[in-house]
């Protein structure tokens, strides 16, 4: 016998609720069914964002600081450039109490370009400038803030000066509150995310330049379920744990006999996955002298 040589098993939605129905001893018979289970595996995927830790939504963000300016979005956020070949973009940002350039880039083509805008309040434009012919024009995109509002929470963060990176302390909301002087300018070393719908990260002291670079670890939410064709966004690992809790949600609309067994079932396979998803490190152990006698 051979084994198959393959590992390209998948979940898509169908699938999935397939197996959710069965689970509850019913079967998929209208549209609507569909519709139910799409609504509550989205709700579903929200609460494991409650629970805790998804080491696979966890990303890495860079943003180049901006003199003076101290509230930041928790995020990348993305403009759309539309030209033609040859032509180069300076994005700057306007708003609050001074500007700051984003980044220069030379584009072959229309593309979507990654900047930073200091605060959901700023604007964002383009200046267009054709290499060859020498035409320039201005103009003004809306800032998508989509991905800024998929943050869940932060993870980490530190300012990096000359090529070294520098921890900075997580303050309260009481704290941060509590500052004397927000204008302050130097190196930050204090931060205090602000979990609105459209999360603001606010430092300080404020930047005292426009070189350091903040970068933190964010903790973002999964892809939404959109059409039954989709593939879900889980590692493989938690394949089992989606089933069961899709299965132990639709039973509480459709199967309340069988709830508190899909639901043990649930807990068992969320408890199983959540161990195996989990940081891995060395652990020492190191004794005081204190509990030695002599």
């Amino acid at each position: 016998m051979a084994t198959s040589g393959t590992t390209a098993f998948n979940l898509d939605l169908n699938l999935l609720v397939e197996e959710a129905f069965e689970r509850c001893g019913l079967d998929v018979r209208t549209g609507y069914d569909l519709k139910t289970a799409k609504r509550s595996l989205n709700i579903m995927l929200a609460e494991w964002a409650n629970r805790g830790l998804n080491a696979w939504t966890i990303q890495e963000v860079s943003i180049p600081m901006a003199t003076s300016i101290s509230s930041f979005p928790a995020g990348t956020l993305t403009i759309t450039v539309g030209s033609s070949t040859g032509y180069t973009v300076a994005e700057t940002v306007t708003g609050g109490t001074s500007g700051a350039t984003a980044s220069i880039t030379s584009i072959p083509s229309a593309t979507t370009l990654a900047i930073t805008v200091p605060t959901a309040t700023f604007v964002a434009t383009e200046s267009i400038t054709g290499a060859s012919s020498g035409t320039a024009s201005t103009v003004t995109s809306a800032v998508d803030f989509s991905d800024v509002n998929s943050t869940i929470d932060l993870l980490s963060v530190v300012v990096t000066r000359s090529s070294t990176d520098f921890s900075i302390e997580r303050l309260s909301r009481d704290d941060y509150i509590s500052i004397p002087n927000k204008t302050t300018t130097g190196r930050a070393n204090q931060y205090f995310i602000d979990r609105q719908i459209t999360p603001i990260l606010n430092v300080w002291p404020a930047p005292e330049n426009d070189t350091d670079i903040i970068k933190f670890t964010r903790l973002t939410r999964m892809d939404d379920v959109d059409t039954m064709t989709n593939t879900l966004d889980v590692p493989f690992r938690f394949y089992p744990c989606l089933a069961a809790g899709l299965a132990y949600y639709l039973s509480v609309k459709r199967a309340p006999n069988k709830v508190q067994l899909l639901k043990t079932i649930y807990e068992e396979e969320f408890d199983r996955a959540m161990a195996e998803d989990r940081d891995r490190a060395s652990f020492n152990i190191t004794p005081t002298y204190m509990y030695f006698r002599t």
